[in-house]
C-alpha cells in the first residue's frame, strides 16, 4: 500500500477503497510492518502514520488474547505462524470476523477461524 513499487501495491490500493471502512489490525502487525518498512529503507514510523492518518484502530491484546495466540502459534507451527497472524487471528475471532486483507495467503489458506471454516482473502 505504501510502496508503488511493490508488486502488491495495485492489489492493494484496489481493495483498500473497498474495504479500508471495515478494517482493524494490532499492535503486532504495526510491528512487523515497520521492520520490514525499515529493512526496504522506508522510514519506521511510516506505516503507523498511514493507520492513524485514515483511522484503523489498532488493537491490543490483554494476557487471554496473549494466550490464545500461543496456542495457536503451537498448533499452526507447521505453517508456521508468528505472533502477528495469531494476533490477528485472535481478534478475528473475537470479533467474528471472516475477511482478512493480507498478502500472506499461505498462512490464511491453512489458518481455520474457530467454528472450523476458512478466512475470506481479499487480495
Amino acid at each position: 500500500m505504501l510502496d508503488a513499487a511493490d508488486q502488491w501495491h495495485d492489489r492493494c490500493v484496489a481493495a483498500w477503497h473497498e474495504l479500508a471502512d471495515r478494517c482493524q489490525t494490532t499492535e503486532a502487525v504495526v510491528t512487523e510492518a515497520s521492520h520490514l518498512v525499515s529493512r526496504g529503507g522506508a522510514p519506521a514510523a511510516l506505516p503507523l502514520e498511514f493507520l492513524l492518518s485514515v483511522g484503523i484502530p489498532i488493537i491490543a491484546l490483554e494476557q487471554p488474547g496473549h494466550e490464545h495466540a500461543v496456542r495457536l502459534m503451537n498448533r499452526y507451527a507447521n505453517v508456521p505462524m508468528d505472533y502477528a497472524d495469531a494476533t490477528l487471528m485472535v481478534v478475528a475471532e473475537a470479533l467474528k470476523l471472516d475477511t482478512v486483507l493480507t498478502t500472506d495467503r499461505r498462512g490464511f489458506r491453512a489458518y481455520r477461524r474457530a467454528n472450523g471454516a476458512a478466512f475470506v482473502i481479499e487480495l
